[in-house]
């Protein structure tokens, strides 16, 4: 190669050769980081394997209301043989007032919020401010107590028709 052709070569080659590694389009293969994002939803997921429990909690968000309540959205749903119960939810150390299902039982998820609803929890009064995110503390019969960080949604799109 003459000495021109072999600099454009020599040029060519570290251009591409930068190009693919800076930009991380070389290499990234099965174990890119986008590539691995799971949530696909507004709401949280939790995934509680402590004292022979298996729960998954998916969705989990709240939905402010015009006087400034919260009202909880998830899906709770019970892997394990043996039944788990909801204790309670809390912002803060504020309590939710739960009303309905709160025994989760293998194979039938408690949901708060929507068609199929199960369960109601409401934050009363708690200054609730849409595009927060707010620790949200669970307390399980079994399974014990986790915090999650959670975001605090406007009642509009799909969370309109969610009311106290």
């Amino acid at each position: 190669m003459r000495p021109t052709k072999f600099k454009k070569f020599s040029i060519a080659f570290i251009t591409s050769t930068l190009a693919l590694t800076l930009t991380g389009c070389y290499g990234s293969g099965p174990n890119a980081e986008t590539r691995l994002i799971k949530r696909v939803t507004d709401g949280a997921e939790v995934i509680l394997k402590e004292n022979g429990a298996n729960l998954a909690v998916s969705n989990l968000l709240l939905v402010a209301t015009e006087d400034g309540s919260a009202v909880v959205v998830g899906t709770f749903v019970n892997y394990s043989e043996e039944n788990d119960s909801l204790v309670g939810l809390s912002v803060n150390g504020i309590p939710a007032v739960i009303t309905g299902e709160t025994t989760i039982k293998q194979g039938s998820p408690i949901r708060f919020e929507g068609e199929s609803a199960t369960t109601k929890g409401v934050f009363n009064g708690v200054g609730a401010k849409p595009g927060v995110n707010v620790p949200l503390t669970l307390n399980f019969a079994r399974a014990g107590e986790v915090t999650t960080s959670v975001i605090v949604r406007d009642q509009r799109d799909d969370y309109k028709n969610v009311t106290k």
